[in-house]
């Protein structure tokens, strides 16, 4: 699995670090980052949900 945050994109919402926190969390700036280690979600059933959640769907998960 792939994790992609658009960091173009993303407005810092935090969405998916409230969502996903085992994934997910926010730089210093506000916007979405992985967690080190996390990079391919690490089987987190949340994963999904935090892409939904981002209201700018600025979070893309591909199946390898």
């Amino acid at each position: 699995m792939r994790i992609t945050i658009d960091t173009d994109v993303c407005i810092g919402a935090g969405q998916c670090a409230l969502t996903a926190p085992g994934v997910f969390t926010q730089d210093d700036d506000g916007f979405s980052e992985l967690l080190p280690g996390r990079e391919d979600g690490a089987g987190d059933p949340m994963l999904r949900e935090a892409m939904r959640a981002c209201p700018v769907q600025a979070i893309t998960v591909a199946d390898d």
